[in-house]
């Protein structure tokens, strides 16, 4: 991990692996907005792909 400044703001540069690593553990944190139910969850699935199918 390096400390870089750039106009007046330090930066943090880090390696590819670690920066991975931070962005699981930051999803992992992040919770949905709204749970679906099960049915809920495949009417909403089949509005979308009917939505696709329709717009090619």
């Amino acid at each position: 991990m390096d400390l870089v400044v750039i106009d007046n703001k330090s930066q943090v540069v880090l390696p590819v692996p670690s920066y991975e690593a931070l962005q699981k553990k930051a999803a992992l944190k992040s919770r949905p907005e709204k749970l679906l139910f099960v049915e809920e969850a495949r009417a909403h699935s089949k509005n979308r792909v009917m939505k696709w199918a329709g717009e090619k």
